[in-house]
């Protein structure tokens, strides 16, 4: 008998990829999304999938009958937008998910992993590891650390609590998002030939393809629970701790064209690498993708029309500010 899957945010960036990959290694998937992005991100009419609009606040708690396993997407996505109402950033990206594990434990859910992100170290010298002391800077990663210390108390021997800290992901999403790195370069040389680089560009950031990460998630879900629980994973690669100027000009080159840039802003000296061996060591993680794959897959998207340059939804924070103008209630 398969096991099946609660996804949480199942309609955003990464949940719509995730639920593919789990739908496609014979997992059942509960669905679990507000979908202010759209119902037309998950796959229709699938046999192993249940849709479940609701918000991960509110959600009665029957929602756990048959659920072995949850998968916690479900947040205010970026710092920006985490900034427009705090209050509500806590309430969801903090509360909302301890509320979501609670509930699991306490109707016999045997796994729960929380994906968190890597904004957590803020800026550091070095190279950050798990075991490093954090930073976090903004209503988001503060949120974000505050869910990890809370779900992890709730691990115990009946009970895996696992936590990912993912790098900045990249790649093409049926939720398409152009307000991160290498896919807004990669919109910014379809529509201009060239982009804009903050000053100067030496800048480290860690980078993973949604499809990896999502990779991932499944990996710790098969993984025993001895090895994982009550532990935080970064989610990356050493090899994809790319400095910006390098990254844009990788992204140029994925897409066959001469690179070109102009700069901006002051220099920023924000700067941080992410140390990648415990999941490599723990389950055998290694990615699939580099950058200029997910450069490659998002040109084609734009050339063949699949996604547009325009559509509002690909920029997080100007979807929410529009959402709030119709007064949709966040």
């Amino acid at each position: 008998m398969s096991k099946t899957i609660m996804v949480t945010g199942a309609g955003g960036y990464i949940g719509n990829v995730l639920c593919r990959l789990l739908l496609e290694n014979g997992y059942q998937v509960v669905a679990l999304d507000r979908f202010f992005f759209g119902r037309d991100r998950l796959p229709e009419n699938h046999t192993g999938l249940k849709v479940v609009e609701d918000d991960i606040r509110f959600v009665d708690k029957e929602i756990m009958d048959g659920i072995d396993a949850i998968i916690d997407l479900a947040a205010i996505s970026n710092d920006p937008a985490g900034e427009l109402d705090p209050v509500k950033t806590w309430s969801i990206n903090h509360l909302g998910r301890f509320r979501i594990a609670t509930l699991g434990k306490m109707c016999g859910v045997k796994r729960y992993i929380l994906p968190s992100s890597c904004s957590i170290y803020g800026f550091q010298d070095g190279k950050v590891t798990e075991a490093s002391s954090i930073n976090p800077l903004t209503t988001y990663a503060k949120a974000n650390l505050a869910a990890e210390n809370d779900v992890l108390t709730l691990a115990d021997d009946d009970y895996c609590v696992i936590v990912i800290r993912q790098a900045t992901v990249y790649g093409f999403s049926q939720r398409m998002r152009f307000d991160l790195a290498v896919n807004g370069m990669t919109k910014g040389f379809f529509l201009n030939g060239k982009i804009p680089i903050l000053k100067d560009g030496t800048q480290w950031r860690p980078f993973v393809h949604v499809k990896d990460t999502s990779k991932a998630m499944m990996m710790l879900l098969e993984t025993n629970a001895s090895k994982v629980n009550g532990e935080i994973f970064n989610v990356g690669s050493d090899s994809q701790n790319y400095q910006i100027f390098n990254l844009a000009e990788r992204v140029a080159d994925a897409q066959n064209i001469p690179f070109d840039y102009e700069w901006y802003g002051d220099p920023d000296h924000r700067s941080y690498q992410v140390g990648f061996d415990k999941i490599v060591k723990t389950v055998g993680f290694e990615p699939d993708h580099i950058a200029e794959d997910g450069a490659r897959e998002i040109r084609k998207a734009l050339d063949d029309g699949v996604v547009a340059s325009d559509d509002p939804t690909t920029i997080t924070l100007g979807w929410y500010q529009k959402l709030l103008e119709d007064g949709v209630m966040l």
